[in-house]
């Protein structure tokens, strides 16, 4: 079992920056490959990142490339997500998520994913 805790949502300007973070229980995150996802109001939940148990391995969403950048620190059970230049589109709750299968490829689709913590909101004003 993993659980999942998101922080560093907020209120941001739009051309702001926020970094969230998401922060792992139990033994298995640094086997687990970690997505973000997002959901905006009467919208269906979509892929923003992934990365490999190794961190070598990262996909981005078209609407988030080279605007936001996944990391993660497996010595602190914890995957980030930078995003940068944000958008009002961008506002959402955002959710991390860990694949319960060991050293998998990354996967964009929520579907692949076992764990999700409960979100984080970010909003972004005009």
């Amino acid at each position: 079992q993993v659980q999942l805790v998101e922080s560093g949502g907020g209120l941001v300007q739009a051309g702001g920056s926020l970094r969230l973070s998401c922060a792992a229980s139990g033994r298995t995150f640094s086997s687990s490959t970690m997505g973000w996802f997002r959901q905006a109001p009467g919208k269906e939940r979509e892929f923003v990142a992934a990365i490999s148990w190794s961190g070598s391995t990262k996909y981005y969403a078209d609407s988030m490339k080279g605007r936001s950048t996944i990391s993660r620190d497996n010595a602190k059970n914890t995957v980030y997500l930078q995003m940068n230049s944000l958008h009002p589109e961008d506002t959402a709750v955002y959710y991390c998520a860990a694949d319960a299968r060991p050293y998998f490829t990354p996967r964009r689709s929520a579907e692949d994913y076992t764990y999700w913590g409960q979100g984080t909101q970010v909003t972004v004003s005009s």
